[in-house]
């Protein structure tokens, strides 16, 4: 595939305003066989209109970049999906199981309607179905979605969702069982190009890499990064990271392969499985010093130093088969300001692609001034 950044650039209008002055300028003064002085009015009014038609080739520019899908941004991206029938994905809301407790076991079923709602802090979740307590059970469970799409919803642990907002009879207490997740932001810029960019591969029913790929996105906007590979022959194994490098749940898993296991996508001599990164753990054990000829700005090279050590390991869980590299570490380091950094671990680790790998403990050691 393409990488859109090595692309040569390109220019649809000339927008450098000393060549347009030029240009105008040189025109006028061939036209009217004279030469304009520096103060002469006439060369004044046509700076001014120089100055207005650089803002127009800028505009120019920009909307012939727009047109381009290594450029185009917002709505104009929208419009290039749209010729490969890509939409970006929609936010969408987090989801978790509920158990619901009554107070004593009952004769009949008791029934809880659809959409009844519980709260945690400022987010509502309402049940997506009609949940029953079975003759002589005082407990039920049942799915709830997250009134409000995105991010928010995620990562509530067992037990944090309790607050009720509708009640009824026999109510005693509700709880979520499962961490919250699956809510997503709306489909960044830079995610849905990545996406129609793959889009032709997903015009093909032989069931290349790169479709199964372009698929198992389509289930959620917070899939990171999608893995594919045949262990076997007519098995289709796919990993799918979520963004962060967090690992995916059931839902997720469970999404992405009814996907990609319809009969308009599947060639059917495919069996596909759809699992989690194996997750290959490591540690950031390191101590560093700083040159004493920067003692005056050892504060801020330690605060830079501690950033450039979370960028790492954002780098390192962004994508599936990343290789453990502490040579990224210390570069990082080094562009932060630290010398003399000695490295206990990590320690170069090959990753398969169905691998990402995981943070473990982290300890940074500063070591004073060399």
């Amino acid at each position: 595939m393409i990488n859109l950044s090595q692309l040569p650039a390109v220019t649809f209008a000339e927008m450098d305003p000393n060549v347009i002055q030029s240009s105008i300028i040189t025109a006028y003064e061939a036209i009217a066989n004279r030469t304009l002085a520096d103060g002469d009015p006439v060369r004044l009014f046509l700076l001014t209109i120089a100055e207005i038609i650089t803002h127009q080739r800028t505009v120019i520019n920009n909307a012939g970049n727009m047109n381009l899908l290594a450029y185009a941004t917002g709505s104009y991206l929208d419009q290039i999906g749209a010729l490969l029938a890509v939409q970006r994905e929609a936010a969408a809301p987090a989801v978790v199981t509920l158990q619901y407790t009554i107070s004593q076991a009952q004769a009949g079923i008791l029934t809880i309607p659809q959409g009844y709602r519980v709260s945690v802090g400022s987010l509502i979740f309402a049940t997506t179905a009609i949940a029953s307590v079975p003759i002589g059970a005082t407990t039920t469970t049942v799915t709830a979605q997250c009134t409000t799409a995105g991010t928010a919803g995620n990562n509530y642990l067992p037990g944090q969702i309790t607050q009720v907002v509708d009640t009824f009879a026999f109510f005693q207490s509700v709880t979520n069982t499962t961490t919250s997740s699956g809510g997503a932001d709306v489909e960044t810029d830079s995610a849905f190009q990545l996406r129609i960019q793959q889009a032709p591969e997903s015009f093909s029913v032989a069931g290349p890499a790169g479709a199964y790929e372009y698929w198992a996105k389509t289930a959620s906007s917070a899939i990171q990064d999608v893995s594919v590979d045949t262990p076997s022959a007519g098995v289709v194994d796919i990993r799918v990271l979520m963004a962060g490098g967090t690992m995916p749940t059931t839902t997720i898993l469970n999404e992405v392969l009814a996907i990609c296991s319809s009969n308009t996508i599947r060639p059917l001599t495919d069996s596909v499985t759809v699992n989690a990164p194996t997750a290959i753990s490591y540690n950031v054990n390191v101590t560093y010093f700083i040159d004493a000829t920067n003692s005056s700005l050892a504060t801020a090279i330690q605060t830079a130093v501690q950033a450039a050590v979370a960028n790492y390991q954002t780098w390192q869980s962004a994508a599936l088969g990343t290789d453990i590299n502490p040579s990224q570490l210390i570069y990082l380091m080094v562009q932060a300001g630290a010398k003399n950094i000695n490295v206990i671990s990590p320690v170069f680790t090959a990753v398969a692609q169905t691998a990402v790998a995981q943070l473990g403990t982290s300890t940074v050691s500063y070591g004073g001034l060399d």
